[in-house]
């Protein structure tokens, strides 16, 4: 079917990627938008998944204040290029993860940053529990799977579900906008303070 100009620009304003790349996404996907939306988000996470090893020095730091001075964030998200790390999406994402930060409190950006000490206590923590309650030792090893999954998707800050849709996590967030870029971003690191907390 051929594919109309109207519909090259409603993909264009919905998704941000270049013409020729959307008149392929509509073919690739028979006219349906929705469909070609999906085939340009896989195919800008799988691009920019094949950089992966590229350097990621350009970016952003943000910070973000909340409950009058009480709790602030720093974070710094890194990406391929300046033009990126310049837009308004790119700038709306690391603000937006400021605030997820200073809501949600995370140990960690993902599950390689949670110290080993900390995923031990856990562990041991979840199989007493399972012991305690009577369970059989074959399924123990299923039940502290099960809970540290719930444990990394509260204490991961990639695997928290977003603050405003939890429908998807941070890391579909960020996915999206590896889409968008076609670029590797990389949460590098932040920090949360709490007035009064020793731990921050």
């Amino acid at each position: 079917m051929a594919i109309t100009t109207t519909q090259i620009k409603e993909l264009r304003e919905k998704t941000g990627v270049g013409i020729m790349d959307c008149k392929a996404a509509l073919n690739e996907s028979s006219g349906d938008i929705e469909k070609a939306i999906e085939y340009l988000r896989k195919k800008g996470i799988a691009t920019a998944k094949k950089r992966g090893g590229r350097v990621t020095s350009q970016g952003q730091v943000q910070s973000y204040i909340h409950a009058g001075g009480k709790i602030g964030v720093l974070v710094e998200v890194n990406c391929e290029t300046d033009f990126s790390g310049k837009t308004e999406d790119f700038t709306a994402f690391v603000k937006d993860l400021a605030m997820q930060i200073a809501a949600t409190n995370p140990i960690a950006v993902d599950r390689e940053g949670v110290p080993e000490d900390t995923l031990l206590k856990e562990k041991d923590i979840y199989a007493t529990q399972a012991r305690d309650s009577g369970k059989p030792d074959n399924i123990i090893d299923k039940i502290v799977d099960g809970k540290l999954k719930k444990f990394f998707s509260e204490a991961c800050l990639l695997e928290q579900p977003f603050v405003k849709n939890p429908d998807i996590t941070v890391r579909d967030l960020l996915n999206d906008l590896m889409a968008k870029t076609g670029e590797n971003i990389m949460v590098r690191r932040f920090a949360r303070f709490q007035l009064g907390d020793s731990d921050a």
